[in-house]
């Protein structure tokens, strides 16, 4: 309605019929039921059956009911000086359609809908699942959702908040007043709901939790927002996230294929915020997520790799915590732009074939005041007793595991990216942490389980739910565990007794490889079996080999600098490394800067050292890796068989002396084969004899150290011919030029 003057009732105090004390609780933000005082009401006026309506507008000067149907508008009486309006229709026996008329100190008048006319959404069915812990799509009921109801489109808000006396939607549309917008609360599991219209896309708001308890109060962000006002304002965001059309079907068509154990899975692990950044001269900052999506795909493409691991992007208040440390865990962080832009940067991933793993964190939460932390009062999402609810080392608050809405809000925040986002997997971070109640803690510190035990029976009930769940409602995707013990079956189904993961980082591996890998070689001779442990446990699990961010951060050094020797040496050594890696069975993950080999540890802060590709160096490691990834996915030697001994057979492993190992990967054909050759000292081992499983030529696929990757050249270009000479327990065996800290993969010409 155009707005217009008017002229204010005389005001005079009426007979109401409203209790005092209900009156009290509306105007001053209190009370725990307002759909029994606000909005229409059947009342009994001298015996009489009447309507009342009432609203609490309390920077009006006037309000009045206008009648939908007949037009007809009818001034409300205020009740109380605060703002508290009340009509009575004497004449009506049931409510009927109406708008209420708003008049300003000013006279301007205003129309709009009473937000306690509606209906609830929320069926009893929705609270009952939620409360046993199965809504598993609870982020389509509960934060915030444009509806329609009754032909008026408007945001429906709901919270988890049991222990609140009161709950209230805040922002710029009320003043961010905690009076205006009080919510409706469900007996139960103890929801608050209320539905208020017209609000437009984009709407900042928050809500304010008032405690039953302690007179606790606090201004908190929606655990199920789908977007965040950027750092660092704590607010949530209104906004629509099903309006996106997507354009990967036949991604989603393949993905199942595409990401079976038997399939090449070669990760680029990056952190968004430092990939690269807008250059300095062009106004420094993080790129978008549309940019990212160009330029990343387009890189990730040319260097072959089949996956790009996220760090967190669930939205998070500290950069410095890395994502680790996340407070919104249905929405992606908008230091890179909104939600649509983030299934825009999916969506031309898939198109192009690379797949997206998301790193997600289900094991702890952060402090912050607008957080999860002591939501209502009480301790809602963490355990009370800082024993099992508090990380000493990280400072962060461990999730109650055993309660219901809790496992609930965590399935949920899975199946959402997977099915909102379309991404193709989760690393879950810390499972470690998760499995142990002792993880971390000293004597005294812990407390058992019911059976005595260290073991976290819920986190482990949790874990296993989580992956039937996400294998059950998103075929395909696959889930990665971090978890650095010697736990069993990580990655074995849950019916064998198993946590259910796909794979699991190899940690072992890599902390093998890296200080064997460290060593000056003169030294490496006394450590062979840093090399040859890990084909003792290599097949128990399915495993991811990994060199993640955490091993080039906190005086750690970058992966180049790790290597010892003069400049040469550490770049061969690192080939070969990561030459060893790729022949290892297990799928496979680099951090970004790795693969050019950054001098400097990784900062959050700034981009990775993108100038260092422009020298002869860096560029042609970069392109060493690029023919790595080339070669594992050609070579199905190289990939089909990751988890069983038939895709693996040592030649030698026995060469201390020399620091020489080689092995046979095999394919599901057990007759194609690939020969991996690794000599870790500095010393080139000309004709050097060692075993081949078949008569035949060889033809060297790859050298680590050919000159095109910054080596010396030493190799067999011509390849090698297996003659009829037994050795190594082959019936067969060649002479073979092994480079100077070199790898050479062969193969039989066919």
């Amino acid at each position: 309605m155009a707005s217009r003057k008017t002229s204010a009732p005389s005001p005079k105090p009426p007979a109401t019929t409203v209790a005092d004390g209900d009156i009290a609780a509306i105007v001053n933000g209190y009370h725990g039921a307002p759909f029994n005082v606000l909005g229409p009401h059947v009342v009994s006026v001298n015996d009489r059956t009447a309507v009342a309506i009432r609203a609490f507008r309390p920077l009006d000067a006037a309000v009045f009911v206008l009648d939908t149907t007949s037009g007809e508008r009818t001034p409300m009486q205020r009740v109380d000086a605060a703002g508290f309006f009340e009509a009575v229709f004497e004449d009506r026996a049931e409510p009927f359609p109406y708008r209420l008329i708003a008049a300003d100190p000013a006279g301007a008048e205003h129309e709009l809908e009473d937000p306690y006319r509606f209906p609830a959404l929320l069926t009893d069915y929705d609270l009952y699942l939620f409360g046993e812990g199965n809504l598993f799509y609870s982020y389509e009921k509960l934060g915030a959702h444009f509806v329609t109801i009754d032909g008026v489109r408007g945001v429906n808000f709901a919270l988890w908040a049991p222990n609140a006396q009161c709950v209230s939607v805040i922002g710029e549309f009320n003043g961010w007043d905690t009076r205006v917008h009080l919510m409706r609360f469900h007996e139960g599991p103890g929801v608050w709901e209320l539905f208020i219209p017209n609000l437009p896309e984009g709407t900042h708001y928050k809500y304010a939790v008032q405690s039953r308890f302690l007179g606790y109060k606090a201004d908190k962000s929606d655990p199920y927002g789908f977007y965040a006002e950027v750092r660092p304002s704590t607010d949530s965001r209104v906004w629509d996230i099903d309006r996106y059309e997507w354009n990967d079907q036949e991604w989603l068509e393949q993905r199942e294929k595409r990401q079976t154990f038997d399939q090449p899975i070669s990760i680029y692990e990056v952190h968004l915020g430092s990939w690269r950044r807008v250059p300095h001269e062009e106004g420094g900052g993080f790129l978008s997520y549309r940019d990212l999506a160009h330029q990343l795909v387009e890189y990730v493409t040319e260097m072959g790799y089949t996956h790009i691991e996220l760090m967190p992007i669930t939205e998070y208040p500290f950069d410095g915590s890395w994502g680790y440390q996340a407070v919104g865990y249905f929405s992606p962080t908008s230091r890179h732009g909104t939600p649509d832009d983030f299934m825009y940067f999916v969506d031309y991933c898939h198109q192009h074939g690379i797949g997206v793993i998301l790193d997600w964190v289900p094991a702890h939460f952060p402090r912050d005041a607008h957080g999860l932390a002591f939501f209502d009062g009480t301790h809602l999402y963490e355990h009370s007793d800082p024993r099992l609810g508090e990380h000493v080392d990280w400072g962060t608050k461990i999730f109650n595991f055993g309660r219901n809405e809790v496992r609930n809000f965590l399935l949920s925040s899975a199946l959402f990216w997977l099915k909102k986002y379309h991404i193709d997997g989760l690393r879950v971070d810390a499972v470690a942490s998760m499995l142990y109640l002792d993880y971390s803690r000293e004597g005294g510190e812990w407390i058992p389980n019911k059976y005595g035990g260290r073991e976290n029976l819920d986190a482990i009930s949790f874990i296993r739910r989580f992956n039937e769940v996400t294998h059950g409602e998103a075929p395909g995707i696959i889930t990665v565990a971090e978890e650095s013990t010697s736990w069993p079956m990580v990655t074995r189904p849950t019916y064998m007794g198993g946590l259910g993961f796909d794979y699991k980082w190899n940690m072992g591996w890599m902390h093998d490889m890296l200080s064997y890998m460290e060593k000056d070689p003169i030294f490496r001779r006394y450590h062979q079996s840093q090399i040859t442990f890990s084909m003792i446990y290599a097949f128990s699990e399915n495993f991811i080999l990994p060199f993640s961010h955490d091993e080039v951060v906190h005086l750690k050094r970058s992966m180049l600098d790790k290597m010892p020797g003069d400049v040469w040496r550490k770049f061969a050594n690192l080939r070969a490394l990561y030459a060893y890696m790729y022949g290892h069975p297990g799928k496979k993950l680099l951090f970004m800067g790795g693969e050019f080999g950054q001098w400097r540890e990784w900062n959050e802060d700034v981009s990775l050292d993108w100038h260092l590709v422009e020298t002869a160096e860096h560029h042609r490691l970069q392109r060493f890796v690029s023919a790595l990834n080339a070669l594992y996915r050609r070579e199905p030697a190289l990939h089909e068989v990751d988890a069983s001994w038939e895709g693996f057979e040592w030649i030698d492993f026995s060469d201390a002396d020399h620091s020489v190992i080689s092995f046979v990967r095999r394919a599901k054909d057990p007759g194609d084969q690939v020969i991996v050759a690794c000599n870790f000292t500095p010393v080139p081992r000309l004709d050097y004899r060692i075993g081949l499983p078949v008569d035949g030529a060889y033809a060297e696929i790859l050298n680590s150290d050919a000159q095109e990757f910054g080596g010396s050249g030493v190799g067999n270009p011509h390849g090698v011919m297996a003659e009829p000479m037994p050795w190594q327990n082959c019936r067969h065996s060649a002479t073979v030029n092994l480079p100077p800290l070199g790898v050479v993969f062969l193969k039989r010409k066919s």
